[in-house]
């Protein structure tokens, strides 16, 4: 698979999904402003995706511009308990190179389920994304956007809604099609 498929596939979702559907309302002002980073990983085991998050952490901190990265790793990580007991290192890596509280992953899977939900419904297409993903963002930018006076407790509720109202079928359709062009 070619890194520009991946990552257009990505760009598509993030602008139609995310920021089209308004499922994080903090997406829009940097992925306008060019401050979202795309990078697609080769790594095809999970020591060498947490040395690709290491490098992205180190790369955050020379470009305090960027205020995220989508790290993106079609190679590795496809099972989603697999890639969900993976976070704990991704997280326990951000203590060890002291920047815990700097940046924080979030989660994103083509087969994201959240605990006590069943694998069909549609609530797991608020984290679903077309490949496997870390996204590594910035915690003063999370604050930024907080302050911004978004009440945040609503978001992850409406979004729920939204994905119910629109159905598995639908919401498994437009994932499909970030995937597979314009």
């Amino acid at each position: 698979m070619e890194d520009e498929t991946v990552e257009c596939a990505t760009r598509r979702w993030l602008e139609r999904f995310v920021v089209g559907m308004g499922l994080c309302p903090f997406a829009a002002s940097p992925l306008a402003q060019d401050r979202v980073r795309f990078v697609v990983s080769a790594a095809s085991e999970e020591g060498a995706l947490l040395v690709a998050l290491q490098e992205e952490i180190a790369f955050l901190d020379r470009q305090p511009a960027i205020d995220t990265t989508l790290l993106i790793h079609p190679a590795v990580l496809q099972d989603f308990l697999a890639y969900n007991d993976f976070l704990d290192l991704a997280d326990a890596l951000l203590v060890d190179c002291d920047r815990d509280g700097v940046y924080q992953v979030a989660s994103f899977h083509p087969s994201y389920q959240f605990a006590g939900t069943a694998p069909d419904a549609a609530e797991n297409y608020t984290n679903r994304s077309p490949y496997p993903m870390l996204h590594l963002l910035r915690e003063e930018s999370v604050g930024r956007a907080v302050a911004s006076g978004i009440d945040t407790n609503d978001v992850p509720v409406r979004n729920i809604q939204q994905m119910n109202k629109l159905g598995e079928k639908e919401l498994a359709r437009l994932l499909d099609a970030c995937r597979s062009g314009p």
